[in-house]
């Protein structure tokens, strides 16, 4: 009898999983429709059931939403790094200033000319530093930027969402930007898998609706 009641369990659970990724599927088929027509095309039937599937038991809203909170963190240390040294850079062409009026007003009026274009000299060496070391921090920041969307793309791809591979192809980054979105959407429509609560590209939301045990929307 136990051993029965184990099948249909088994069965019933599969019914489940069975609507629940039906559910799922027919909610982004009505998402994709938002996107525009040259990604339509590319989002075929099987790749959004697969996506479906990635999403059934709500692992990948809470692997996103990781992914996302160590994005937002390292532009936040980006940011205030490069806030930093400009700062310093203010600071520097502040002091020089200074620096080189007090050398004026004490200088004796023959030597001025002499005195000016030395000043001038050190000017533009210091103007050239300040620029190299701005295009260096551009460079640090766009290569930290870079790996964090292939730690994203590999993790992604590992956790087997449609995809999600590591490229640097302008065409494909939008698709997997434009995945991201139906996923984002998803979870504002209160359709994902579970309690997990998941928001990209900005402060995490909570879903638009609440959502019963099984993850299927309750209405108000």
């Amino acid at each position: 009898m136990d051993r029965y009641a184990g099948a249909l369990e088994e069965v019933a659970d599969g019914t489940r999983q069975q609507e629940r990724h039906y559910q799922l599927l027919s909610a982004l088929q009505s998402l994709v429709k938002e996107l525009p027509s040259s990604f339509q095309q590319r989002l075929s039937y099987t790749t959004l059931s697969d996506l479906a599937l990635a999403l059934l038991d709500g692992t990948v809203f809470e692997i996103v939403q990781g992914l996302l909170e160590i994005q937002h963190l390292t532009e936040k240390s980006l940011y205030n790094q490069r806030l930093r040294l400009q700062n310093e850079h203010r600071v520097l062409r502040q002091a020089l200033r200074q620096k080189h009026q007090e050398a004026q007003q004490a200088c004796r009026p023959h030597n001025l000319p002499v005195l000016q274009a030395a000043q001038q000299r050190e000017l533009e060496a210091v103007e050239h530093r300040i620029r190299e070391e701005q295009r260096a921090m551009d460079r640090k920041i766009v290569l930290e930027l870079d790996r964090k969307v292939a730690d994203q793309q590999s993790t992604l791809e590992k956790a087997g969402v449609a995809g999600f591979y590591v490229t640097t192809n302008p065409q494909e980054l939008m698709l997997q930007m434009n995945l991201l979105e139906l996923i984002r959407k998803l979870q504002q429509r209160g359709c994902q898998a579970g309690k997990a609560s998941l928001g990209l590209g900005g402060r995490w939301q909570p879903p638009a609706a609440q959502c019963d045990q099984e993850g299927s929307p309750v209405p108000p």
